[in-house]
């Protein structure tokens, strides 16, 4: 009998620590709520606020004019109609890049959900219709999230993405440069909750080397098969690797096949991290992709969170881990 107590005691401390545990989770909105609407937008950013997230992503890229829009790629050709109000103005690889065009020029497009070749990555998300969803500034999408924040009465906060860095100096352009710049002017470093991340490691150790920031920086990891920058992140999930980043970034923002493997198991990614202080958050939860080893979303979320312990997590459908978080 006082086996079976026992057994009931430990059972209840458990079930205590893993709510407890759950309630630290960080919700990041996935460039704003886009499993429901196209993803950048200032309507997505919106929904997402009303999520009661944590914090809500914009990836940031530059134009020809040096202003900082929400953008996930370098080029327009994905997420908006540019072939067919400039149908002139691509490069040799017939994409048309951000970059080289004025923000004037890509107000006038209309931003729809993200396709490839010529057909929609997700069918079931908002329709291609004629609303006139656009591109936003930084400037745009930060005066948004602090004006919901007051009117609402909350403090959720950004988790900027700096795009392909190497990209934009080979270009001319310092985006690292003129995004410190605004985000010192909307008082992030001294008053704003957020995380700045980036692929290019050489891009963080700037920001707290040379531009002496206080801001929380984050290591994104990708496979080096992407390009996404000329880093080794194979080198970086090692334990030396991630001794290094602790150097220079408070966090790791892994790709979740690096975090837990097929069978639903640890890679061990994790732990290794968190032995040199690192935050773990990875992307990207959508619910139409949870894997199949997992019989619901709730099941994949107790794993992730509880039994692997990643700290937060990137997420096309935030409000259902917003929802998982909070029973």
């Amino acid at each position: 009998m006082n086996n079976f107590k026992n057994v009931i005691f430990v059972s209840f401390i458990f079930n205590l620590l893993s709510i407890t545990f759950a309630k630290d989770i960080t919700v990041i909105a996935h460039r704003g709520a886009s499993g429901y609407l196209p993803e950048h937008t200032l309507e997505a950013a919106s929904l997402a606020h009303g999520f009661n997230v944590d914090y809500i992503e914009p990836d940031l890229v530059m134009t020809k004019d040096n202003k900082i829009i929400v953008l996930h790629d370098i080029y327009l050709d994905t997420t908006t109609n540019i072939a067919k109000v400039f149908p002139n103005r691509s490069r040799k690889d017939k994409k048309f890049y951000a970059i080289d065009f004025t923000l004037n020029e890509i107000k006038m497009l209309r931003v729809h959900e993200r396709e490839k070749s010529g057909k929609r990555v997700f069918n079931k998300r908002f329709p291609k219709r004629s609303s006139k969803f656009e591109i936003p500034t930084l400037s745009e999408f930060i005066e948004l999230i602090q004006g919901l924040n007051k009117s609402r009465n909350k403090n959720i906060g950004i988790y900027p993405e700096i795009k392909k860095p190497e990209f934009h100096l080979r270009e001319g352009k310092d985006i690292t440069k003129a995004v410190i710049k605004i985000l010192r002017k909307y008082k992030y470093e001294t008053e704003g909750k957020i995380f700045v991340q980036c692929f290019w490691p050489e891009t963080l150790k700037r920001l707290k080397d040379e531009f002496k920031t206080k801001i929380p920086l984050v290591q994104l990891i990708a496979d080096n098969s992407w390009s996404e920058s000329s880093a080794d992140y194979l080198k970086m999930l090692t334990q030396k690797g991630l001794k290094e980043i602790s150097s220079y970034a408070k966090g790791i923002g892994p790709w979740l096949s690096q975090v837990i493997n097929k069978k639903g198991k640890s890679t061990g990614l994790v732990e290794n991290a968190k032995r040199y202080g690192l935050v773990v958050h990875p992307y990207t939860h959508r619910s139409e992709q949870v894997p199949g080893i997992f019989k619901t979303e709730s099941n994949f979320f107790h794993t992730i969170f509880n039994k692997i312990g990643v700290d937060g997590i990137f997420s096309d459908q935030s409000d259902n881990v917003v929802y998982w978080k909070s029973r």
